[in-house]
């Protein structure tokens, strides 16, 4: 390199460093990007509507509403309003709770606020002394946040705020992100990064990223965080770590963020010195009491437990000849003077159930309904199996009616390609919600039953496993900040759009700009579908590779377990494929009511999604299409992969609105996806060719490698896999 040169890069170096810094905070910035308002009509017309703020009361949560206004408004309109404390001008914006209003104003919002509950907002365009006025009012300070926020985006998505008349109100009241993090700093099915808890810093160093993480949450109405992995470590209730686990409650508090743990059954052991965890035990009792009021002490809106009991190895009340209810209820009467509930996690199954494992939460669980104390909230996964790409809505979701139970989503992507393929999973989460269970007649959708409107519960949750970790961009990939994006929306309500969940994100994120709006909401929407074809077509499930559950393996038979191998789901020989759970096999089916089995149980009336889910077909089985069983799977497999292609081609276009530095990011994750999107269909169809015996139809493409190429493909580190 010559002199020249050297010298011009050094006289560079400081630009490009302020660069890359801009671009990595493009990253970080998540849907809180406030950039600012292109269109100089519609700017124009939002800074005639705002002229000043009045921020009425002086709690930590109202300065922190405030101060998120002038950020919001200073960014997204060079609009630089300072707080006032008089009334005198027009288009003032004026937030507080309905304490702080005078009360005429208070009594002239009474229609208004008999609508919301304690953390429901009103946006409204008020008149005081004949002159227009924008009041953000709640009956709580954390409503006024949440108002706040969402005031903003209005600004953010380029919508009016001209006669605004909002009224809003969560329909969940628990609306929980659980973190898998480990005290180590590793997080179990974490793909972007280590744990954003540095507990060697902590209590004394509170990481700005903390409050931003907060911020976050509190846009999208998360009002609760689980610190800990649910495969907990007793540690974490030691006084070593509670003021750790303190420091951060104070630090969410302002955001209406309650932190909850992970409590480790065997706790009392590990950590407490006893000889036993049986819950009847007096000593043991009065142990977790005692450890209950220490936390309170440190922590009064400490949240609760969530458990993970007697699965997969953990330990739990059966070690005891005890029962779910056992172990539940006695955490509960320690929590309950203090308003904390239990989450009591139904993901349990046995190595000596090997009959169907889809069946065993039902089985264990159903038979205790009404049993559990009132401040148990019962956690369910969406699906019977875990987490797969696609699963028919979990039996026990309409089957308690005597229990309240709490979603359990998976925001993090262990079986969707981790954070290297671009899925949008609120698709996912709105075909959950809306599946219907019949349970009281048509209409009795898994929503109403976890909000509570089914059964008439007062005590709703819902949680999504974080995919939340230390990299710049939170998420690993820049789409998958839509996933926790899109959860904290459906938590709020979930009777929302995923498509307008989707463009909101894509407006607030990205570009208001409909060219790239349009495309990259349709590639979102579709993605999610894509997914499935390419990795588990028509019902199939659980076929990924062993342990990190990254990446096909339909071979996989030697593991101890029978139902930890992917033969046993998909059941593949030369008379087919699928696993029969109707009437004739393991009638898993017989769980559902009535008119869902029936639905399920006979082969021409399954939804061909959920086919070898519920069915185990020959090979020359004609679908609806005219398709056998082959030529539907193979072609499947091929629409994946096209689908793909084309989100590619999508994003490519994308350039001109998008910062080169999340532009590239995406363009090189898709890349990589198309090729493992190849991967899939190839290593699956060569798999199960040999029990078919079978050509690949027209139109699939040829493998370009063996199957014995792909199954000693291996991945012993790869993320997340604890």
């Amino acid at each position: 390199m010559n002199r020249i040169s050297y010298k011009y890069i050094l006289l560079l170096f400081p630009f490009l460093m302020i660069s890359i810094t801009l671009s990595a905070q493009e990253d970080y910035k998540l849907w809180l990007q406030y950039a600012k308002v292109e269109d100089t009509k519609l700017a124009s017309d939002y800074n005639s509507n705002i002229n000043g703020i009045i921020a009425l009361g002086n709690s930590e949560t109202i300065r922190v509403a405030s101060k998120e206004l002038q950020l919001g408004l200073s960014s997204l309109l060079d609009n630089t309003t300072v707080i006032q404390q008089n009334i005198e001008a027009e288009n003032v914006l004026i937030l507080g709770s309905k304490t702080s209003l005078n009360e005429a104003i208070s009594k002239s919002l009474n229609k208004e606020f008999e609508q919301i509950n304690n953390e429901g907002y009103i946006i409204k365009t008020i008149q005081i002394k004949n002159k227009n006025h924008i009041l953000i009012t709640a009956k709580t300070d954390i409503g006024v946040l949440y108002g706040v926020f969402n005031f903003l985006k209005l600004i953010q998505t380029n919508k009016s705020v001209e006669n605004l008349n909002i009224v809003d109100s969560p329909k969940i009241d628990i609306r929980i992100l659980n973190h898998w993090d480990n005290l180590n700093g590793t997080v179990e099915r974490g793909y972007s990064g280590s744990s954003l808890w540095n507990w060697q810093k902590l209590p004394d160093f509170i990481d700005q990223r903390y409050i931003d993480y907060a911020r976050a949450n509190a846009s999208i109405g998360i009002n609760g965080t689980v610190l800990n992995n649910v495969n907990a470590n007793a540690l974490i209730l030691t006084p070593q770590y509670l003021e750790k686990v303190e420091a951060l409650a104070n630090t969410f508090r302002p955001y209406g963020i309650k932190v909850y743990l992970t409590a480790r059954f065997s706790a009392p052991i590990e950590i407490g010195g006893l000889k036993t965890a049986d819950p009847y035990d007096a000593a043991v009792q009065q142990w977790w009491k005692d450890k209950v009021a220490e936390i309170y002490t440190r922590i009064p809106d400490f949240g609760g437990f969530l458990v993970k009991a007697n699965s997969e190895g953990q330990p739990g009340p059966q070690n005891y000849g005890r029962n779910h209810v056992d172990g539940a209820n006695m955490l509960a009467d320690a929590l309950a003077p203090f308003g904390g509930i239990v989450m009591w996690r139904a993901f349990v199954y046995s190595e000596h159930d090997v009959n169907d494992r889809a069946k065993q939460a039902y089985s264990e669980f159903v038979p205790y309904d009404g049993k559990f104390r009132d401040n148990v909230i019962v956690q369910v996964k969406n699906g019977a199996i875990d987490f797969q790409p696609r699963e028919p809505f979990h039996p026990m979701f309409g089957a308690m009616p005597k229990t309240p139970l709490m979603m359990e989503f998976q925001i993090t992507q262990e079986y969707l390609g981790f954070s290297t393929h671009l899925v949008y999973l609120p698709k996912l989460y709105q075909e959950v919600l809306d599946s219907d269970t019949y349970t009281k007649g048509k209409g009795s959708t898994v929503a109403k039953v976890i909000d509570g409107s089914l059964d008439n519960h007062k005590l709703t949750g819902i949680a999504g496993v974080a995919n939340i970790g230390s990299d710049i961009n939170w998420t690993g990939h820049p789409f998958a900040q839509a996933n926790w994006y899109g959860f904290g929306r459906l938590a709020w309500n979930p009777n929302l759009d995923s498509e307008v969940i989707a463009e909101e994100w894509l407006r607030m994120t990205f570009s208001n700009k409909e060219n790239f709006v349009n495309p990259v909401k349709e590639m979102m929407l579709k993605s999610r579908e894509t997914v499935v074809n390419y990795m588990t077509p028509l019902g199939l499930h659980h076929i990924m590779d062993t342990g990190h559950h990254y990446g096909p393996g339909p071979w996989v038979s030697n593991l101890s377990r029978p139902e930890w191998n992917p033969v046993y789901y998909h059941k593949a020989d030369k008379n087919g494929i699928g696993f029969d759970r109707s009437k004739t096999g393991s009638n898993s089916t017989s769980q559902y009511t009535p008119d869902v089995a029936k639905i399920f149980d006979d082969v021409k009336t399954c939804p061909e999604e959920y086919l070898l889910w519920f069915h185990h077909l020959p090979w020359d089985y004609k679908l609806k299409n005219g398709q056998t069983i082959w030529d539907g799977i193979a072609l499947k497999y091929q629409k994946g992969v096209d689908e793909v292609a084309t989100m590619n081609t999508t994003w490519d276009k994308m350039n001109p609105y998008v910062d080169e530095q999340r532009f590239r990011e995406v363009q090189m994750l898709l890349k990589i996806q198309l090729k493992e999107a190849k991967w899939w269909r190839d290593a699956c169809l060569l798999y199960f060719q040999q029990f078919s015996g079978k050509e690949l139809p027209k139109g699939v493409e040829n493998p370009t490698q063996t199957l014995e190429y792909f199954e000693t493909l291996k991945f012993p580190f790869a993320p997340g896999n604890n």
